[in-house]
């Protein structure tokens, strides 16, 4: 049995619940997007004019919850830790799996997270703190505006990691060479520059303090999910519980440069 089948089936049976951080080096994951067939055109469109923010890894067809490139007998319904619920726009509930919910129209996006990079980022030399199991990077609104796709929009969300500051060219280097994990930071530095409250992270959870050597430092992150469908607000949309990820059968490879 492959790891991230494991992993999947963990989920499944309700034994993997919590962020997914740490917990598949060498794997890709995947956030997730579920969408009604009539908007699922303008979303692929709004993902395909925000690279950064939406690595589309696969889009599936309506109704049918596998993505059989991304892995073998993937459930989309239930190989979530966690799932979040959205009517109209408005979060409802992170339920554990979501059969109850499925509807024939609803279309699965996959798109890559930055979670798939942060064992390269380890294995090249770079502290993270917030890499370890039960420890995830901490998420944030900012004040840059997404490029819309009526009726999608938004701000961008964006992850953090504290990098000492003599590691930061080696980061960005690291994640440059992971195109389809959100490559390279939007910014590093001043959060405010970005309109970045560091006291407020998403849901609360993650790391979100910097100590004296670090610099905070930002990639563009799936979470802006989210927001996307709070601006179009469909009936119906379903996505990953933010730091809770679809794991797929795909190895994460990048060159890591030699003298960044």
């Amino acid at each position: 049995m492959s790891a991230g089948l494991h992993l999947r089936l963990a989920a499944r049976a309700g034994k993997l619940t919590g962020p997914t951080c740490a917990v598949a080096p060498g794997l890709v994951q995947a956030n997730l997007a579920l969408i009604p067939a009539a908007l699922a055109d303008p979303f692929e469109g709004f993902l395909r004019v925000n690279p950064a923010a939406f690595p589309l890894l696969a889009r599936g067809r309506p109704g049918v919850p596998v993505l059989p490139e991304l892995g073998v007998g993937i459930d989309l319904r239930r190989d979530l830790p966690r799932y979040r619920v959205f009517r109209h726009g408005e979060p409802m509930a992170d339920p554990l799996e979501i059969t109850d919910l499925w509807r024939g129209d609803l279309v699965p996006f996959a798109i890559g997270c930055s979670l798939t990079f942060e064992a390269d980022l380890v294995a090249g030399g770079v502290a993270l703190r917030c890499h370890a199991p039960g420890k995830t990077c901490s998420a944030f609104d900012t004040h840059l505006p997404m490029h819309p796709v009526a009726p999608f929009g938004g701000n961008l969300v964006v992850s953090m990691r504290a990098i000492h500051s003599a590691q930061v060219p080696l980061a960005t280097a690291i994640t440059r060479a992971h195109p389809m994990a959100h490559g390279a930071p939007v910014h590093a530095g001043d959060p405010a520059d970005i309109g970045v409250d560091l006291s407020r992270p998403i849901d609360g959870i993650g790391l979100n303090d910097i100590q004296p050597g670090e610099v905070a430092v930002f990639w563009a992150c799936g979470v802006s999910l989210e927001r996307a469908i709070a601006h179009a607000a469909p009936d119906l949309a379903i996505t990953h519980a933010p730091g809770h990820m679809l794991i797929t059968d795909l190895r994460a490879t990048a060159q890591i440069p030699a003298n960044p």
